[in-house]
């Protein structure tokens, strides 16, 4: 009897670990003594979705997939299996079947060609890289278990070296979710804006699409009860959702009705290049908008607002140097409902910088999305990509696919305490010792790492961003890949891994059970 309620102990610690809930009784029904508080332990099972990258016959897609080493990941050999029994970590990434919005298969039916190698981590700490060519690469959706499961990630890149969708292409692959903002979406004729919606679990999702420019909700069709099949990939032209005149800034609103989908916009602007627009951070009345290259040629600020009051918005730049109200805009009204643009020219000034928004009246703060549409480049040789507002760093962050040369770190502290940070760098996908230092950013400034690469690097390496201690921090990585002439670049937030997820404490009197 002992024996048995110990191992239900421990399978609901374990269930806990992967959905953050579990309770026990007495046996006859009775309540269990009062809980200790909430302790945190590693998540046992983490799922990403990546998109189409490219329709690009000449697409050349890296897939990076990356672990941080952890303390304390969980149970031995990995995780808790079926009635107790460890089970071997894997992180690994599977092709998606490509669907349209109506259902249909795309492509004409063809089977996705898979990666050339699987992207499977087996260990943590070393990258692991895989290679996906031209047009018929797949949607990817893929899991982590046991001790590759916190703080799983995996980057997209993507070169387009000619024809409309030119560019480079970055994307941290995203967790399913079933609601997602994206400021910066675009209905204009020289855009091309897919919002790719993927499916990771066994049962089908159905999706929402909203769209609201200047003047509010765009008048649109075909939006509602959008299918996604299970392990499937739906992508949707915007421009086609609605009959209404062509916007250069629109906000897209995706939910789901039933289950989840991985979303991310896939932009591609005939003059400017193209890049992916990630979501932006939930609604809240400050947003922090990091990483502006020291080079940038071109910035538009969008925001909206989700909620019935409109917004005064206070803008910032936060710089090496300090927080300036740049000349070119300091503030911007946003009603409720309408999104809301403003041009920022010559914003840098030759230092990386970071957009902060706050109420211009601090006793009305009203919760705002928010993304940048960036450019660097004159003339025909220009290239874009988007930074959106992000959320401050909680435990650690980490983002993959970092080069030897052409990576800058942008870390950001707000107005207040300085902030003392833990930066890693891992070792390289094909060899290499990985580096730490810790960095102290003062509060109100950016400061900005081009120098921390892994000792004898080969191959692409992992930046993982830990908080230490003080202010609030913020981050992005620049990834700047030029070609021929062309400046091109993308841009990545940092995110929360959330690897860690807080357990209640279990109590029983075992001495009940003699």
């Amino acid at each position: 009897m002992k024996r048995t309620t110990l191992s239900l102990i421990a399978g609901a610690t374990a269930l806990a670990a992967v959905t953050g809930f579990a309770s026990l009784t007495a046996p006859g029904g009775a309540a269990a003594p009062e809980a200790k508080a909430p302790t945190r332990l590693p998540v046992e099972r983490a799922g990403l979705a990546c998109p189409v990258p490219s329709t690009s016959e000449v697409a050349e897609t890296l897939y990076t997939s990356y672990t941080p080493v952890s303390s304390g990941t969980g149970t031995a050999k990995g995780g808790s299996g079926t009635a107790g029994k460890p089970t071997t970590p894997l992180a690994q990434l599977r092709p998606a079947a490509s669907t349209t919005a109506s259902g249909g298969t795309a492509k004409g039916g063809k089977k996705p060609n898979a990666p050339k190698a699987p992207a499977t981590v087996t260990a943590p700490g070393k990258p692991v890289t895989a290679e996906a060519n031209g047009a018929t690469a797949p949607a990817l959706t893929g899991s982590a278990t046991g001790t590759l499961a916190p703080g799983w990630t995996v980057q997209q890149t993507t070169v387009v070296p000619a024809g409309g969708a030119r560019g480079l292409l970055g994307l941290t692959c995203g967790a399913p979710d079933t609601d997602f903002w994206f400021p910066a979406a675009s209905t204009a004729k020289e855009r091309q804006d897919y919002v790719h919606l993927t499916n990771p679990d066994d049962t089908a999702a159905v999706a929402d699409i909203e769209l609201y420019g200047p003047e509010g909700v765009l008048k649109s069709q075909f939006t509602e009860g959008i299918p996604v099949p299970a392990h499937s990939t739906v992508p949707v032209l915007l421009s086609t959702l609605t009959g209404a005149a062509a916007q250069q800034s629109v906000t897209v609103h995706v939910t789901t009705r039933s289950g989840r989908v991985g979303a991310a916009i896939g932009s591609a602007d005939d003059k400017l290049g193209s890049d992916w627009l990630a979501a932006s951070a939930d609604p809240a009345s400050t947003a922090v908008l990091p990483g502006i290259p020291a080079d940038a040629t071109s910035v538009r600020l969008v925001a909206f607002v989700p909620g019935e009051e409109d917004a005064d918005l206070k803008i910032q730049l936060v710089s090496k140097d300090g927080t300036i109200v740049p000349v070119s805009a300091g503030s911007l009204h946003v009603k409720s409902g309408m999104t809301a643009s403003a041009e920022l020219p010559d914003l840098t000034r030759g230092q990386v910088g970071s957009l902060l928004l706050t109420p211009s009246d601090p006793k009305k703060p009203t919760p705002v999305v928010a993304a940048l549409r960036v450019v660097r480049g004159k003339g025909d040789d220009t290239e874009i990509a988007f930074v959106p507002a992000t959320a401050a760093i909680a435990a650690r962050a980490t983002v993959a696919d970092n080069r030897a040369k052409g990576t800058t770190l942008a870390l950001t502290v707000p107005p207040g305490a300085a902030a003392q940070v833990k930066v890693t760098a891992s070792a390289g996908s094909g060899g290499g010792t990985p580096v730490s230092k810790t960095v102290t950013v003062k509060g109100g400034t950016t400061t900005a790492l081009t120098d921390l690469v892994p000792e004898g690097l080969k191959g692409s390496y992992a930046l993982t961003v830990e908080p230490v201690s003080g202010g609030k921090v913020y981050a992005a990585r620049t990834l700047a890949v030029p070609l021929d002439g062309t400046p091109m670049f993308t841009i990545q937030t940092f995110t929360d891994d959330r690897g860690t997820v807080e357990v209640p404490s279990a109590h029983q009197d075992l001495g009940v059970l003699d």
